[in-house]
């Protein structure tokens, strides 16, 4: 019996580790399904992005109030999770703050009070993220694209962040010897008298209450991310990274496409002449995308990677006088069709039977695409380096090439560029009529 605890923080810990890979493992599959992306370029420049990007948040803080409170939270999360390491260690060996065995006194008490300072302001700035969500309900929290499930986990890990600094301070607060140490309980401090008068077994028992609710949180909110938006946490780096280095006006062009209008264009060119041999090779056996396995690996890692917070639409002119379109649910719903073509693949023993949906129809309309101007607005304006655009292009490619689904008046514009060499309906040895009338 004496070991009856570390057998169970044993069970929960590799319980919670192995879901949480098993999960991993479904989203690399599933990530897996679009097409390779060759990003062996730039690689100082990628390396640079993550740094400045991801890790020193430089895109959060262009908007200063939100961008400071989500340095603040992403830090604190950050560090104070190092105390996650002592609690495990802990909790398998049986020791209590092993970290005191370690450590100079006066380090450990530095460290824990670092920790406690940055909880406290973690509790701030996520009552001010409840409020402006909730209460004063900031535009792009308000969305139609915004409601139900992803509403809702935006205040569960708010609700979740608040619970475990809670508990972490009063379990700081109930640790007698930790506060007789009078070192590192910077904030614990004011919270220990809330529990004066209670015996040493009643404090002892809430001590261990909080430190057991504290890890086992932890455990579950790590497995909680898997389905949430916030796997921005982990994939934000390789999602900087992988992201566009070209400047961002650049357009991938198909290769088959690109060489048969320079062949177009050729006036030595014969125009009876057999393609090459290799041509057929480099046609694509599908023109753009109509479902999330037309996108490449980065497309659908930008999905998975979404944040949700709105900038891209709130930054979109389509949306802003408007249109139907909004990039954020652009992501969202290629991600909710990733996880729908996911699902059907686990169902199936590991292939994907066909069950009459794509990407395009389903879940994203003609109405949005159409709707986009192509200005990357939402690009420039993603704190994580998502890329929206490339997926409403590629779609956008496939309804032109693949259905000859362009609006009438697009039609008409390239035929007339076919025709007259211009977006007019004039004929070429009429376009200098104007200047005579």
């Amino acid at each position: 019996m004496e070991y009856l605890p570390n057998i169970i923080f044993a069970i929960f810990l590799i319980a919670g580790i192995g879901y949480f890979a098993k999960n991993v493992k479904k989203l690399i599959r599933n990530i897996k399904l679009g097409h390779k992306v060759d990003a062996s370029d730039h690689t100082s420049e990628r390396w640079k992005n993550v740094v400045n990007i991801a890790l020193g948040q430089s895109k959060m803080v262009k908007r200063p109030v939100s961008g400071f409170l989500h340095v603040i939270v992403y830090v604190g999360f950050v560090i104070i999770n190092i105390e996650v390491l002592e609690i495990i260690i802990d909790g398998i060996f049986g020791t209590h703050r092993i970290g005191l065995s370690i450590l100079p006194e006066s380090v450990y008490g530095f460290l824990i009070g670092s920790f406690e300072i940055l909880a406290l302001l973690v509790l701030v700035s996520v009552i001010i993220f409840w409020i402006r969500r909730n209460v004063i309900k900031i535009r792009r929290f308000i969305g139609s694209d915004l409601k139900g499930w992803p509403k809702s986990d935006g205040n569960i890990i708010l609700y979740f962040e608040v619970v475990l600094m809670i508990l972490f301070l009063v379990m700081n607060a109930t640790d007698t010897s930790f506060q007789n140490m009078e070192a590192g309980n910077v904030v614990s401090q004011f919270i220990a008298p809330w529990f004066e008068g209670l015996s040493a077994g009643t404090l002892f028992t809430i001590e261990r209450t909080a430190w057991w609710l504290h890890i086992v949180g932890i455990l579950v909110f790590l497995n909680y991310l898997y389905f949430s938006k916030h796997l921005h946490i982990l994939l934000a780096f390789p999602n900087v990274y992988y992201g566009k280095v070209v400047p961002k006006g650049k357009f991938n062009n198909l290769g088959a496409v690109t060489a048969e209008v320079k062949l177009m264009m050729d006036p030595d060119a014969d125009p009876y002449a057999a393609p090459a041999e290799t041509a057929e090779d480099e046609v694509p056996a599908k023109f753009g995308a109509s479902d999330v396995m037309d996108l490449s690996q980065v497309q659908l890692l930008n999905a998975y990677t979404c944040t949700e917070c709105g900038r891209c639409t709130s930054e979109c002119p389509a949306n802003l006088t408007g249109k139907k379109l909004s990039p954020r649910k652009i992501m969202m719903d290629t991600r909710d069709r990733l996880e729908e073509v996911g699902k059907n693949i686990d169902a199936n023993n590991g292939e994907f039977k066909d069950d009459g949906k794509q990407l395009l129809g389903d879940y994203i309309t003609n109405e949005e695409l159409w709707a986009c101007t192509t200005c990357n607005a939402c690009v420039e304006a993603c704190p994580v380096s998502i890329d929206p655009l490339s997926i409403i292009m590629d779609m956008r490619r496939y309804l032109v090439m693949e259905q000859s689904a362009a609006p009438m008046e697009l039609n008409n514009m390239m035929t007339n560029i076919e025709n007259n060499g211009a977006p007019w309906p004039y004929n070429q040895m009429d376009r200098l009529n104007w200047k005579d009338e």
